[in-house]
């Protein structure tokens, strides 16, 4: 699973891979490997990237906030 809004929010506040890798305590490999979809994070993984980046978990998997219908 691509995490297209990760890769989208990363770069739209300027951070490098290595930034949020070392400022996560993960490996830079693996967050590439997210945003290309090669691996998919855990749930706890989830939820701090969430928490970092300060968006929803829908918004790090699809690039848009979850809305009702």
């Amino acid at each position: 699973m691509e995490l297209i809004g990760l890769k989208k929010i990363r770069k739209q506040k300027r951070y490098s891979q290595l930034k949020v890798a070392m400022d996560l305590s993960i490996s830079r490999e693996a967050l590439s490997y997210y945003e290309n979809g090669k691996r998919s994070p855990s749930v706890d993984t989830l939820l701090l990237l969430s928490e970092y980046f300060n968006v929803s978990i829908d918004y790090l998997i699809t690039g848009k906030e979850f809305q009702k219908k």
